[in-house]
C-alpha cells in the first residue's frame, strides 16, 4: 500500500507535547492518527483525528495501524520522561524509550515510511561548558533519560544511513505552557513541571513550591532554564516535517527562546497572573542541576524558518493558568 504524505501517525499524541502537535498538524492540512496507550496520555486530548490504543513495543499492533492508515511519517512522542525516575528505574527507560524506539524504527522500514520526527531533548548535553547551547556542544548525558533520547538519536543516524529513511531530532529545552484557546493543556500525574507546580502553591490548598537550590550563580541564586511554550514545539514538529517531504536533510535541532528565565523569577511570573503569593519551600540542590539551560537555536530559524512566538513568561504562565482553570 502506497503511504499517504498527508496521514501522520503520531506515537504518544495523547501525551502533552503530543495533542498540541495533532492540534498544529491538523491546522496545516495533515490527518493526525494518534498511537498511544494511554500510560501517561489521556483519551481526551484526542481531538483532532483517529485514535489507536496501543504500545510501540508491540509489533504486532503496529503492523497493523500502518497497514489501515498508511501514514506517509512519523512524530514519535512516546517516552517515559521523568528523570529522577529514570535514576530509580533505568530499565524501564531503556525498554520503553530505546527498544519502543527500535521497534516503531523497524516499522517504519518495513512499512516504506520515509520521514520520522523525534521529540528529542536538551538532556542530550548533559552539562555544558558554555551556554547558550548549539548543536556542536558535546553531547555528555548525565542520567538515563538523557542517554535514551542519545540513543535513538544514534539510531536515526543509522536507519538514515542503511535505509530511505530522513528525519529530524528535535531537541527541546523547558517545555511550558497550554493551548492558547484552553482546549488542551499540560496534566502528569505526579506533576513535576515548574509552572504547574508554582500554579498550585498560590491556591488555598496549602502546597508548596519547592526551590531547590539559592546558591548557584546566577543573579537570584536559582536555576535558570529556557521555558518554551509547548504551542511553539508543536509548530517546530509541523515544519520539522514539512521540510523533510521538502527534500531537506536530516538534523538535530534545538528548540527553545535563547533566553533564561529563574525558578524565582517563575515564581514571581505566576504571582503576577495569578494575583496570589506562591507558598516558597527553599531546599538543598539536587545533584547534577546545572545552573543554566539556555538554547541557541539559530540552527531550527535557518533550517525550518521557525522561530517561537511566546517569548514573555507572563504570556507563557498565562495560557497555563487558563488552562488550569478549565480542569
Amino acid at each position: 500500500m502506497q503511504c499517504d504524505n498527508r496521514t501522520v501517525l503520531v506515537a504518544g499524541g495523547a501525551g502533552y507535547i503530543g495533542a498540541h502537535a495533532c492540534k498544529a498538524l491538523k491546522q496545516a492540512g495533515y490527518t493526525p492518527v494518534v498511537y498511544d496507550n494511554l500510560v501517561t496520555g489521556h483519551r481526551y486530548a484526542v481531538k483532532w483525528g483517529a485514535f489507536e490504543h496501543g504500545d510501540i513495543l508491540d509489533r504486532r499492533r503496529l503492523d497493523e495501524v500502518m497497514r489501515k492508515h498508511a501514514p506517509g511519517a512519523v512524530l514519535h512522542f512516546a517516552a517515559y520522561a521523568y528523570v529522577g525516575e529514570s535514576v530509580e528505574d533505568p530499565g524501564k527507560y531503556h525498554r520503553n524509550n530505546v527498544a519502543g524506539s527500535l521497534s516503531l524504527l523497524e516499522a517504519c522500514r518495513d512499512h516504506g515510511i520515509p520521514h520520522f520526527v523525534f521529540s528529542s531533548s536538551c538532556a542530550v548535553y548533559g552539562v555544558p561548558e558554555q551556554v547558550p547551547i548549539n548543536e556542536q556542544t558535546p553531547s555528555c548525558p548525565i542520567n538515563p533519560y538523557g542517554w535514551t533520547k542519545f540513543h535513538v538519536e544514534q539510531m536515526l543516524k543509522d536507519f538514515s544511513a542503511a535505509h530511505d529513511l530522513s528525519f529530524m531530532a528535535l531537541r527541546y529545552f523547558n517545555a511550558a505552557g497550554a493551548d492558547p484557546e484552553a482546549e488542551i493543556g499540560e496534566d502528569h500525574d505526579p506533576e513535576t513541571r515548574i509552572i504547574p507546580l508554582a500554579i498550585r502553591a498560590s491556591e488555598p490548598s496549602g502546597q508548596v513550591f519547592k526551590v531547590f537550590g539559592t546558591d548557584y550563580d546566577t543573579p537570584d541564586g536559582t536555576c535558570i532554564r529556557d521555558y518554551i511554550h509547548v504551542s511553539d514545539l508543536a509548530d517546530a514538529h509541523v515544519r520539522a516535517l514539512q521540510a523533510l517531504q521538502d527534500g531537506g536533510g536530516s538534523a538535530c535541532l534545538n528548540l527553545g527562546t535563547g533566553e533564561g528565565a529563574s525558578v524565582l523569577q517563575v515564581a514571581r511570573a505566576v504571582e503576577d497572573v495569578t494575583g496570589r503569593d506562591v507558598r516558597l519551600e527553599f531546599a538543598e540542590r539536587r545533584p547534577g542541576d546545572p545552573a543554566v539551560l539556555v538554547a541557541d537555536a539559530g540552527r531550527a530559524k535557518e533550517r525550518l524558518g521557525w522561530q517561537p512566538r511566546f517569548r514573555d513568561l507572563a504570556d507563557i504562565v498565562r495560557t497555563a493558568y487558563r488552562w488550569h482553570g478549565t480542569k
